[in-house]
């Protein structure tokens, strides 16, 4: 969570880095995603750091033109830094979901809260990868360093660190170095 202005820069910073992005004029204005990320992380600053309150109304105006744009439903002091998000397209996070820093995440991904209760959502470690059409829900944990398959089902806890999981529902395919 974002708490000071050089926690800010640090996080805008080593999400460009996950993205692979460059800092030239074309990325800055055209990319999308990036301009998504650096939106999000501002509304997190302005929000956690009592910014200024017309500021904070205009970046949530412009996060949530983003967001119908893109397709994402990712609330704010979700995703740890370094977040690289794949590509455009339907990605839904639960807002009480924690996810910790050098997360990959891509398309067509729910990390939402079980059936039975709306707060019980998932906490996922550091150095994660979300395949494409993931589904992650409820109260449960994902250690460190976890790899998740394509269209994987996700709804029991996996604490290990260095995995790779797939399948419906999720089972440890490998471990890792």
């Amino acid at each position: 969570m974002i708490t000071t202005y050089t926690e800010y820069l640090d996080y805008l910073e080593q999400d460009r880095i996950a993205l692979n992005r460059t800092m030239t004029l074309q990325y800055y204005i055209f990319d999308d995603i990036w301009k998504f990320q650096r939106v999000m992380r501002k509304l997190e600053y302005l929000t956690n750091c009592q910014g200024n309150k017309i500021l904070k109304l205009y970046y949530k105006l412009r996060y949530r033109a983003l967001s119908n744009k893109l397709g994402f439903t990712i609330p704010i002091n979700t995703f740890g830094p370094a977040l690289s998000i794949a590509h455009k397209g339907t990605i839904v996070v639960n807002e009480r979901a924690r996810i910790g820093s050098h997360c990959r995440i891509h398309v067509c991904v729910n990390i939402g809260a079980s059936a039975k209760d709306k707060y019980a959502a998932p906490t996922i470690g550091s150095h994660s990868y979300i395949g494409p059409g993931v589904k992650i829900y409820g109260k449960i944990i994902l250690g460190n360093n976890i790899r998740i398959g394509a269209n994987a089902v996700v709804n029991k806890s996996f604490l290990e660190e260095n995995l790779t999981i797939a399948g419906v529902p999720a089972k440890i395919i490998s471990h890792q170095k």
